[in-house]
């Protein structure tokens, strides 16, 4: 496998794109950084199910894997194969599996704990 120059300015520029729009939402939006995050990684899932993280990672490499949405892609991914292999038990062990165990559980819980909870204020 080739690397090339273009594979290199494809990371810089699509990865550095996830992040301004990150910093665009921080400072423009009363969202806390810890929703933001969580509704990244949320992103990442929802177009790794509907089939357009892939084709976007495939182009972008490192810059659509590193950032949050490529966690969510990876643990989606995780959970496709898992879900071959084991059934609907790949559902709850496929995204652990793929990610990491810990890391998993901090954003799960993050998640649930954001949906109950009123982040306090920005200022």
């Amino acid at each position: 496998m080739e690397i090339e120059m273009m594979d290199y300015i494809n990371s810089f520029w699509t990865g550095g794109l996830i992040c301004v729009v990150a910093q665009i939402l921080i400072d423009k939006t009363k969202l806390t950084p810890a929703r933001i995050l969580v509704a990244f990684v949320t992103l990442g899932v929802a177009l790794t199910a509907v089939g357009v993280y892939e084709p976007f990672a495939k182009f972008a490499k490192a810059g659509a894997t590193v950032p949050l949405t490529g966690f969510g892609y990876v643990m989606a991914q995780g959970i496709k194969e898992y879900v071959k292999t084991k059934g609907f038990f790949g559902v709850i062990t496929g995204g652990l599996s793929a990610s990491a165990a810990g890391i998993s559980a901090a954003v799960f819980f993050g998640y649930i704990f954001s949906i109950f909870f009123k982040s306090g204020d920005k200022t």
